[in-house]
């Protein structure tokens, strides 16, 4: 059995960091990296591409609305044309940097109310598909079972199915809002989950619900408290149990 383990990384703020990169960086197989647009700017995306290539971890483009003031939390009705607009250019951005670090650009991750929309939203789904489509044809990573997935097919791209390891889940396999009751995991249950995800395909609801749950990649928040050993603790439990810890999208 193998997984990849992924992070959203480089979300500074006002140059300031959310979490401890160069440490998280040496746990994980994928970088899911901010483009500027919810968080980070170019000297974050260059640190996290040089990262990156010193940790061997693969550098996806984390896309988001157009939304600093909320870091990209928060769901915009902006028309379809200026969202593909705005997803092509965070993903070129990214590249450019990523290429001067010695790297590329390997996937796509949407971030925040974005990634939530387009799971459940087919128009908005297939937006940022066709965005995707048009600027460089990469995986595009999303919630299994979800419009995004389907959109990602209809466009002939490959799609990347991803858990979160710390977040909490509703029985019909979405997660939890931020704001609710069970939305955040107790960091001494995140380890034992993601093994449960990798070689029991499920996870339990926070109504007590099994799910069935069949996924590519794990994620942890890099701006979780204890995000750093939480993911230390992850690698730890899925390599004890003989599972690689191996990135999806190459």
């Amino acid at each position: 059995m193998r997984i990849d383990l992924n992070c959203d990384l480089g979300e500074t703020v006002d140059g300031q960091p959310t979490a401890d990169d160069a440490a998280m960086f040496a746990h994980i197989s994928s970088a899911n990296v901010a483009c500027g647009f919810h968080a980070g700017d170019a000297d974050s995306m260059r640190r996290s591409c040089e990262l990156a290539v010193r940790h061997n971890v693969v550098v996806g483009a984390h896309v988001s609305y157009r939304d600093r003031e909320n870091f990209g939390r928060v769901d915009s009705e902006i028309d379809r044309a200026t969202l593909v607009s705005h997803v092509v250019e965070q993903i070129e951005t990214l590249n450019t940097i990523a290429d001067a670090a010695g790297t590329a650009v390997r996937y796509v991750k949407p971030h925040g109310a974005l990634y939530n929309r387009i799971a459940r939203d087919p128009e908005r789904a297939d937006a940022v598909a066709e965005a995707v489509a048009r600027s460089c044809a990469l995986p595009i990573m999303g919630l299994p079972d979800s419009r995004i997935a389907d959109a990602a097919s209809a466009h002939g791209l490959r799609f990347i199915r991803e858990a979160f390891v710390d977040r909490g889940y509703r029985a019909d396999g979405t997660l939890v809002p931020r704001n609710d009751p069970g939305a955040l995991l107790a960091p001494d249950a995140v380890a034992e989950r993601a093994v449960a995800i990798v070689a029991e395909h499920e996870v339990i609801a926070a109504t007590g619900e099994r799910v069935r749950l069949d996924v590519d990649s794990l994620c942890v928040h890099g701006d979780t408290p204890g995000a750093v050993q939480m993911a230390a603790d992850v690698r730890a439990a899925l390599e004890r149990d003989g599972i690689a810890i191996e990135a999806v999208s190459l």
